[in-house]
């Protein structure tokens, strides 16, 4: 029995047809660059988000990088970012010239503390950049707050967060930007890279949609020094075939996660902690072990699928060494570094495949369930 991460390929055979018409309809259109289908995502994804505007850009990355630029975050600013994050949510900052400013996490939810965030903002802070990590949303309305009180913007990560909510509320418009990744293996992906943001200021909307496309808004006509960071109109097509499918999709998700929950409960691995104003999107389900490796090897060997996210946190990354962070200087993401261990919980995951993976942590845990119930078999 083999048992992948995640299977990619399930989503496309699952809609096939709507997919297959969707690309077709791109390749018969003859419009190869932005234009209605893009323009018909955004619509699309905006409203999903609950948001006034999107802006479909060429990956995730791009998104963060755009966001924080048309906020004017340049050379000598400050970025308060988690200490626990995938890499990319400090590339960004480094990409506009400003630094990096790390925020321990709050172990039990491996988002960023926001008790700790006051003590890190200085008169050089220009953004709050939480993540909403493994599909769980963050914290906000702490953060929000200190943002408002000290006269700063949030930018959020939203990665891994599509059809998660907040306090009842989607995530997409609760900071000033909220930037997205289509990546393949993401809740809602693409047939390769892609991303966007949503926002409710017409102003940074505006502003992204002519950084995005050369600085331009007329052909041949550079109002300022933009790059190219366009959402593919295929790609967009794909992303509207499974947008209707999103909400399903979760919550297969979270039967998954239930049924993991219900199984670890008591057990000696720790499984991840939903504060009762959060509805992740369990993009990753998240456990800790001190046997993390052990754990691994054992389900690597019975053909089953793990990823560690994330093995070595942004401080220790060789990329990073110029900002002089000793090891330890961030004990609880390094902490969480040894210990994470992602098991699998995409939508095409079945009632035997959950089974077999309690089957073997079994020796892990006080007892492994039997009465699992899924929608899906």
């Amino acid at each position: 029995m083999i048992i992948p991460f995640l299977d990619l390929g399930a989503a496309y055979r699952e809609l096939k047809t709507e997919i297959d018409a969707a690309v077709m309809r791109v390749l018969e259109s003859g419009w190869y660059i932005l234009g209605p289908e893009v323009e018909a995502f955004e619509a699309e994804w905006a409203e999903y988000c609950g948001a006034s505007h999107a802006v479909g850009l060429g990956n995730g990355l791009d998104a963060l990088i755009l966001a924080l630029r048309t906020l004017d975050v340049g050379p000598g600013d400050e970025v308060i970012v988690p200490s626990n994050t995938y890499i990319a949510t400090w590339l960004a900052v480094s990409a506009v010239g400003a630094i990096p400013v790390p925020v321990e996490p709050d172990t039990a939810t491996h988002n960023i503390d926001p008790a700790r965030l006051a003590a890190a903002v200085t008169e050089r802070t220009k953004v709050l950049l939480p993540v909403h990590l493994y599909g769980q949303p963050a914290d906000l309305d702490p953060i929000l707050k200190l943002a408002r009180e000290k006269g700063i913007a949030v930018v959020e990560d939203a990665a891994q967060a599509h059809g998660a909510r907040y306090k009842g509320q989607r995530i997409g418009a609760h900071g000033d930007v909220v930037c997205w990744s289509f990546y393949p293996g993401k809740n809602l992906g693409a047939l390769g890279d892609g991303g966007a943001i949503t926002t409710n200021r017409e102003d940074l909307a505006d502003r992204i949609r002519v950084l995005r496309n050369y600085g331009s808004r007329e052909k041949y006509v550079n109002e300022i020094k933009g790059v190219n960071s366009r959402l593919d109109p295929i790609q967009a097509a794909v992303l509207r075939a499974k947008l209707p499918y999103l909400d399903a999709w979760t919550e297969r998700r979270r039967e998954i996660a239930t049924a993991y929950g219900e199984g670890l409960a008591g057990g000696k691995l720790i499984p991840p902690h939903v504060p009762n104003w959060a509805e992740p999107a369990w993009h990753l389900y998240v456990v800790r072990s001190p046997r993390r490796d052990a754990l691994q090897a054992r389900l690597k060997d019975a053909g089953i699928g793990t990823l560690i996210h994330y093995p070595i946190p942004p401080h220790m990354q060789i990329a990073y060494a110029e900002l002089d962070f000793s090891a330890d200087a961030f004990p609880g993401a390094k902490q969480l570094a040894r210990e994470v261990l992602s098991l699998p919980i995409g939508p095409h995951l079945l009632r035997n495949d959950v089974r077999e993976i309690m089957r073997v942590i079994a020796d892990e845990l006080d007892a492994c369930p039997d009465n699992i119930i899924f929608s899906r078999e």
